[in-house]
């Protein structure tokens, strides 16, 4: 999953995307409400995590121009504003939470976690297929009764994967979904992760999941 972090407290910014890193999410970070705008219409992102107090472009400006140009992508304010006129006003220009500083990391993680699934209309933080679940909560993956030990990444790689089980991701798919701006391309560092997956999720069980498309990319699916 893609992120957009744009927080104008660079400190604050840092640790925000260090975190989401360090759960296996890609991130895209900027400082002012303009450079948002800027990434926000270049990219599809999962979630937008936005101040409300930036230079240039203010997040609650920011998120009715990008909702008028049809972008809807989850949105979190964060603000120390927390009076209920705050709140309506940043509900009201299209966000789905509102979560006021100081605030606790994990808290903010659950609530990525939980408009990702209200934006998917998925009720459950478990994805799974024939004997393989993964629970996007506890952090977790079990094929067959067996618990299979993930990096971040390979985490990241299955999820996009179980959430787009059937259908063919191209290269450029995954790309785009789990790597940021900062990535160039070019290399085989997809094939790599793919690999990766498949020695710990595909290689000691019989029935095999992930499946080269030749040409096109790589599917997610139960052979009968």
């Amino acid at each position: 999953m893609r992120i957009l972090v744009a927080e104008d407290e660079r400190h604050l910014n840092r640790i925000i995307s260090e975190a989401l890193e360090d759960e296996g999410y890609s991130v895209d970070s900027c400082f002012d409400g303009r450079e948002a705008l800027d990434y926000a219409r270049g990219a599809d992102y999962d979630v937008l995590i936005l101040d409300i107090m930036m230079p240039k472009l203010d997040g609650l400006s920011l998120l009715k121009t990008l909702r008028a140009e049809g972008k809807n992508a989850p949105a979190l304010f964060l603000t120390a504003r927390d009076s209920v006129a705050d709140k309506v006003e940043g509900l009201d220009s299209g966000a789905d939470y509102y979560l006021t500083k100081p605030f606790a990391f994990k808290e903010l993680m659950a609530v990525v976690r939980t408009i990702t699934r209200k934006h998917t209309d998925s009720k459950t933080c478990v994805y799974s297929i024939a004997d393989l679940s993964l629970d996007t909560a506890a952090r977790t993956v079990v094929r067959d009764g067996k618990n299979i030990e993930l990096s971040a990444r390979e985490f990241a790689l299955l999820e996009y994967m179980l959430r787009n089980k059937g259908v063919v991701l191209s290269r450029e798919m995954i790309e785009n979904n789990l790597w940021n701006y900062d990535y160039e391309g070019g290399s085989n560092v997809v094939d790599v992760y793919v690999g990766y997956l498949r020695k710990k999720v595909d290689a000691p069980f019989e029935k095999k999941l992930i499946h080269t498309v030749w040409g096109t990319g790589w599917v997610l699916r139960e052979d009968k």
